[in-house]
C-alpha cells in the first residue's frame, strides 16, 4: 500500500544531443577510471544553466569543457582547461561559476573562456572534490564538496562562501553531498546525498549557522541516487535520480507530485528550468550526451534569483 497517491507520469523528448564533432569515441580519460571504470567515454554532460539570451551551458566533465547550445541548436566550446567541471550556475554579471572537482570553485568568462579560481581550500586544506553550487539572492555561494564520500565514509561537506570572502562549513558528515538548492524564502537549504539515497533539509539560522538537519525525502533504487536539485516557484523540490532515469517532483510538504521519465537513458544527473514561461525542465542524460526536455504545470524559481 502506498503512503501517497502515485505521482503523475511526465514524458520527455530529446531537446539536443552532443554532435559527433565534439565527441571523443574510444576515449578513456582519467576521470572515467574512477567513475565509469572499464568503459569508453566520449562525453559526460552535467550542470545545465541558461543565460538571459537563451543559451544553454553544460559541462563536459572528463574533458574539462564548457559547452554552449544556442537557441538555434548550434553547439560550441566556450572553454577548455585542466579540470573536471561539474556543477555550473550563471552569475548576475553573466559570468559562469563552476564547481570543479579538481580545482574548487572557478569563474569563467563566457566571451574569452578565461578561468579564474574563486576558492580552492579551507584553512590550507584542499577540498575533497567539489560537485555543485547554488547562488543565494545576496550573491553568497553554497556548494558541495563530495569527493569519494559515501555511506562507508560520510565525510562530504557543504559550504557557504560569502560575498565578503568568508567560508563557512555547514555540513561535515555527508554521504556524498551533490546537488543543492535554497527554498524561496532562503531559510532552508536542500542537499542531495547521492550514496545515502536521500535529500537532506538544512535549516539556516539568522547567524549563518544551521541546526536540526534532517532527511526531507528518502528514496530507493537505482545505481546512483539523488544528483542535481531544483526548486519550483511554490517551494516544491525536484530531484534528479541518477541511475533510475527519473526526475522526481515533490511539493513543499514532500508529497510526490510528478515523475519525469527519461526517454533516452538512466543517467539523469542535472536539470534547469527554462522556456518562455519557465515551466520547461531541461535534463542532462549524461551517459548518452543528450539533453531532455519535459513540461510541468508549475514554473521554476526565477533563473536569476540572486539578481536583486
Amino acid at each position: 500500500m502506498s503512503l501517497f497517491p502515485l505521482p503523475k507520469d511526465v514524458q520527455t523528448e530529446v531537446f539536443a544531443r552532443v554532435p559527433d564533432k565534439l565527441r571523443r569515441p574510444g576515449a578513456r580519460p582519467a576521470w572515467a577510471g574512477a567513475n565509469v571504470p572499464g568503459r569508453d567515454v566520449d562525453c559526460f554532460l552535467e550542470g545545465p544553466a541558461f543565460d538571459r539570451d537563451g543559451n544553454l551551458y553544460v559541462v563536459n566533465i572528463p574533458f574539462g569543457e564548457i559547452l554552449r547550445v544556442t537557441p538555434s541548436g548550434e553547439w560550441d566550446v566556450v572553454a577548455q582547461y585542466d579540470g573536471w567541471p561539474n556543477g555550473l550556475k550563471i552569475h548576475k554579471d553573466g559570468s559562469l561559476y563552476v564547481a570543479d572537482y579538481k580545482i574548487g570553485i572557478v569563474k569563467i568568462d563566457p566571451k574569452t573562456g578565461s578561468v579564474e579560481t574563486v576558492v580552492d581550500h579551507r584553512w590550507s586544506e584542499s577540498f575533497h572534490g567539489c560537485n555543485d553550487l547554488h547562488f543565494a539572492s545576496n550573491g553568497d555561494i553554497y556548494f558541495t564538496d563530495q569527493g569519494q564520500s559515501g555511506m562507508h565514509e560520510p565525510t562530504g561537506r557543504v559550504y557557504r562562501y560569502t560575498t565578503d570572502g568568508k567560508l563557512d562549513r555547514l555540513i561535515g558528515n555527508g554521504p556524498s553531498p551533490n546537488g543543492l538548492v535554497l527554498n524561496p524564502e532562503e531559510s532552508v537549504l536542500y542537499v542531495g546525498m547521492t550514496r545515502g539515497n536521500a535529500a537532506w533539509r538544512v535549516p539556516l539560522l539568522p547567524d549563518g549557522t544551521t541546526t536540526k538537519v534532517s532527511i526531507f525525502i528518502q528514496l530507493s533504487g537505482g545505481y546512483g541516487g539523488p544528483d542535481g536539485l531544483a526548486m519550483d516557484a511554490k517551494g516544491g523540490l525536484l530531484i534528479c535520480h541518477a541511475g533510475l532515469g527519473t526526475v522526481w517532483h515533490f511539493d513543499h510538504l514532500g508529497q510526490p507530485a510528478h515523475r519525469i521519465r527519461s526517454c533516452e537513458g538512466l543517467m539523469t544527473t542535472n536539470m534547469a528550468f527554462g522556456g518562455p514561461d519557465n515551466k520547461s525542465v531541461f535534463i542532462t542524460e549524461s551517459a548518452s550526451g543528450t539533453i531532455l526536455r519535459a513540461e510541468l504545470p508549475v514554473a521554476g524559481q526565477p533563473m536569476f534569483a540572486h539578481q536583486d
